[in-house]
């Protein structure tokens, strides 16, 4: 294990000082410094300072931790670092689109996030609450999550064109990477259990640490990280129960440092944070429930053209308009991209007598033809071929009714692959919709632009 020497980080700020932000050029560089060896465990924690809990979202990852590394910078600089939009908005989106496929799981953990960063409790009560501004988002919102292939300049021009109350290219362009980033994670929420199960395999549920929500991972502190590099490096992700061993070392070493009352969260916010899990109705949050996925096909006139890749791409168009409107956020999505096309389960695609990039494509494009996405130079026929129908059907439901999930289906498919490859074919699954809506949304804004 190669861990990297204590003087390339920077040390860190005095307690109870706020962390002083880095310019913007060197923010980036900083997360986005390369470890393939970093372990899981440091990761675990790097989730745990920046959200007050180790999610299942990070623990589902954490089988894949050079994925973890690259989400957790992708969403920490979406969500905290400086930005077109303000931090109680940005939650505030994430709500919204969680909301669109009634996922709780994420919803419950942006709600307390929201009002840790000050944002006002009377939005909570629904849409009608909210500025106007934020709530001309519920069409694009809904639009994105269901029929992205729908987005056209119109939508952009009425979010851009309106006097009052109107958005910024820069703004919308980071509102639309929030959208599509939590429509898929609830995607990827369903997929693993992680809605009905507390993350582990073993369907057990890890409680969350009470640590402050706004703790910088800075703010860990020297003996807490000297205490992290002595963990024993050769603990297995596959045991919740060595999880569980580091959560509650992490915890007495907070403890010690600044006791037990500094690290209580405030009363009315612990209450909530209770409660919360237990919502049934997120109705308030969603315009226009019934709408859904439909198939796409183009049957008659009424359809839209097929999306063809050769003419939009992610690299040769939506790549550069996302990252000049929303700083370096263009770099850290493409990386997590390239993640998760490097990550390797040969077991998955011997099983079914292809080559491992054969299998991940097939995957990849089966996803993106069912949002309208077509690639010229592929012959979908391998589709059928490598894909058995069971796990097409699971592919299907997870990215288009996320919510028709249940923990049994994700027991139940394949189970002669472990819980780490079926994680994989997860992670396939939110990276290919995340992109499929950003590349229909950011064709609408070129379209807007060059009109």
């Amino acid at each position: 294990m190669i861990l990297c020497p204590p003087s390339t980080e920077p040390p860190p700020p005095p307690r109870g000082k706020p962390c002083q932000r880095l310019p913007q050029q060197q923010q980036v560089a900083k997360m986005s410094a390369s470890d393939k060896d970093r372990t899981p465990q440091l990761l675990f924690v790097k989730a745990l300072a920046s959200r007050g809990r180790l999610e299942a979202i990070a623990q589902q990852m954490g089988y894949h931790p050079q994925y973890l590394d690259s989400f957790l910078r992708m969403q920490h600089y979406l969500l905290h670092m400086d930005g077109p939009l303000p931090f109680d908005c940005r939650h505030y989106i994430a709500i919204m689109a969680a909301a669109r496929h009634r996922c709780h799981y994420l919803v419950s953990l942006h709600v307390v996030q929201f009002l840790r960063v000050g944002g006002d409790p009377l939005w909570l009560r629904g849409l009608d609450c909210i500025p106007t501004k934020l709530r001309r988002l519920s069409e694009i919102n809904k639009i994105l999550a269901h029929q992205p292939w729908l987005v056209g300049k119109e939508h952009i021009e009425r979010l851009l064109k309106i006097r009052e109350q109107s958005w910024s290219l820069a703004e919308l362009v980071h509102a639309v990477v929030l959208l599509a980033h939590y429509h898929a994670l609830a995607s990827f929420v369903f997929g693993c259990g992680c809605e009905h199960q507390g993350a582990c395999p073993d369907g057990r549920a890890l409680f969350p640490l009470t640590l402050p929500g706004s703790l910088c991972f800075c703010d860990l502190g020297s003996s807490c990280s000297q205490e992290l590099l002595h963990l024993n490096r050769k603990r297995s992700l596959d045991s919740c129960v060595e999880l569980e061993s580091l959560r509650e070392r992490i915890h007495r070493l907070h403890v010690e440092q600044e006791g037990r009352e500094e690290m209580r969260l405030p009363e009315w916010e612990e209450g909530f944070d209770r409660d919360i899990s237990g919502m049934a109705d997120l109705s308030c949050y969603v315009q226009d429930p019934n709408f859904g996925y439909e198939d796409f096909a183009q049957c008659d006139d009424d359809q839209p053209p097929v999306f063809r890749v050769q003419d939009y791409s992610w690299e040769d168009h939506g790549f550069s308009l996302v990252n000049r409107l929303y700083s370096d956020i263009g770099h850290l999505l493409d990386e997590k991209f390239r993640k998760v096309d490097s990550l390797q389960s040969c077991s998955m695609a011997k099983r079914q007598g292809c080559e491992h990039a054969t299998f991940k494509r097939g995957i990849w494009n089966y996803i993106h033809c069912m949002f309208g996405i077509r690639y010229d130079d592929y012959d979908y026929g391998e589709v059928n071929h490598f894909l058995e129908r069971i796990l097409k059907l699971y592919i299907k439901t997870v990215t288009c009714f996320p919510e028709k999930m249940n923990p049994e289906m994700f027991e139940r498919f394949w189970k002669q692959f472990k819980h780490s490859e079926k994680v994989h074919v997860n992670l396939l699954i939110l990276e290919a919709r995340l992109q499929a809506e950003l590349l229909y949304a950011l064709r609408a804004i070129t379209h807007y632009m060059v009109s």
